[in-house]
């Protein structure tokens, strides 16, 4: 439903030697801009004016731009209020601008009319967010092209397919008394072929751009003593865990935030994995096979003498998760460092006592997180690509059905699920809930 009040927020304060903003939107705004200019504004100009109480009493000096309807951010119209950056005056002004008929904004209430006026998909507003707080430069240029809609066109491109295809089957359906069976056209099973190679390509730089967005999250595990919290420190590049020598010092998942040349990477040194009595050292293991769970990248830290039975440690994984084993301590024995690729794992021979072969280690991750991954990278959100992943099974049922027993019925059903999960990520299809959560999560102000 269009909004049909008006809201205000202050949107940026950065305190009394800067300069605030406030925001105001909705069918109110051509009336305040009025009383407080003291004329009808001209659109899109800064007027230099005096803020003014009620009564007459000066509030504070500053800039007010008009931006009428449907040319604004929110699509409706929309008013800005340039202050100096005192949070007391930006708080009397706000109470002025809500005295004359608006309201306090909720957090995230300018997107969400921006969204519901068409002005940006839901893909985009989230960008928004996602833009505002970005972690490092990647992300934030990740963030810029998915508000540009470099996502949403690439679902929209998606999307198209999928309709041509359901078009095509259901015409199929449509005509069963012909002697000609148009489900066995190989144009059928070829669309639906490319179809899910698009998808496939799609889901890839989706999960991109969650590491961009998230940072890529990384689990160093191994047995106790293996080096796990001294690869920490030597990635972080400061003493953040405590290193003994004694098996078990690490008993909690301890987490480190990393900006490598611009990419964001999370690290989480967790517990040594073995079988233990000692109950809190229990808990640690366990915390830290939930910790691999939630894993981008699983790092096996490692040494020469036990690395082929530690493999045993990324057993179960499930294939999404990058594997990584850091063959330790080669300060102590004779091996060189070294970068390997195998079938099972990428292998660094290194030392993070001496920092050899470490700068090989950090090139993978960053690779890993989407370092050069040029321009177009967009950043991506998981709920999208729990999305795409439905989009994808929904995909392969209606592959299985084609194939096996020509049934349209079902396929065309399976291609209707698809459509509808591929039409979330962008608000085609959305639930309230879904809204609510979304811009809940957005500051006040935007």
């Amino acid at each position: 439903m269009t909004p049909t009040d008006t809201i205000a927020a202050i949107a940026s304060a950065p305190g009394a030697a800067g300069v605030g903003v406030l925001r105001v939107s909705g069918p109110a705004v051509p009336g305040i801009a009025a009383e407080l200019l003291g004329r009808d504004p001209d659109p899109r100009r800064a007027h230099f004016t005096a803020f003014r109480e009620r009564q007459g009493e000066l509030i504070d000096r500053g800039l007010l731009l008009y931006f009428p309807a449907p040319a604004s951010y929110t699509g409706e119209h929309v008013l800005e209020l340039q202050g100096h950056g005192s949070p007391v005056l930006l708080d009397a002004l706000l109470r002025r601008v809500c005295a004359m008929g608006a309201r306090l904004a909720r957090p995230g209430e300018f997107t969400e009319r921006a969204f519901l006026n068409g002005k940006l998909d839901l893909a985009q507003a989230e960008a928004v967010a996602d833009l505002i707080a970005a972690r490092s430069q990647a992300g934030a240029r990740a963030a810029l092209q998915s508000m540009e809609g470099a996502f949403s066109r690439k679902v929209h491109d998606l999307l198209q397919a999928l309709i041509a295809l359901r078009v095509h089957i259901e015409a199929a359906i449509d005509f069963p008394e012909e002697e000609i069976d148009f489900l066995a056209d190989p144009a059928i099973m070829q669309q639906l072929e490319a179809l899910r190679a698009q998808l496939a390509d799609l889901l890839r730089e989706a999960q991109r751009g969650v590491r961009l967005n998230d940072g890529l999250r990384v689990a160093i595990i191994g047995r106790p003593n293996a080096g796990k919290s001294s690869l920490l420190n030597a990635l972080a590049g400061s003493d953040r865990a405590i290193v003994t020598d004694i098996a078990g010092t690490t008993r909690d998942v301890l987490r480190e935030s990393l900006n490598l040349d611009g990419i964001a990477l999370e690290l989480a040194d967790t517990a040594g994995l073995r079988e233990t009595d000692d109950p809190v050292e229990r808990e640690g293991v366990r915390r830290a096979h939930g910790e691999l769970a939630r894993a981008d990248v699983a790092l096996l830290v490692t040494d020469a003498q036990h690395a082929e039975h530690d493999l045993a440690l990324l057993g179960d994984l499930p294939p999404s998760v990058e594997r990584i084993v850091l063959v330790n301590k080669i300060d102590l024995d004779s091996h060189a460092a070294r970068y390997e690729v195998r079938s099972d794992a990428i292998w660094v021979w290194a030392s993070a006592k001496t920092g050899a072969g470490l700068d090989a280690l950090r090139d993978h991750l960053k690779q890993l997180a989407g370092a050069g991954s040029g321009e177009g990278a967009f950043s991506a959100r998981r709920r999208h690509v729990l999305a795409l992943e439905q989009v994808a099974a929904h995909l392969g049922l209606a592959d299985e059905v084609l194939r096996a027993t020509r049934a349209g019925e079902l396929a065309a059903e399976e291609l209707r699920q698809a459509q509808h999960a591929l039409g979330e990520i962008t608000g085609t299809y959305t639930s309230d809930d879904l809204l609510g959560a979304i811009f809940s999560s957005f500051c006040i102000g935007k």
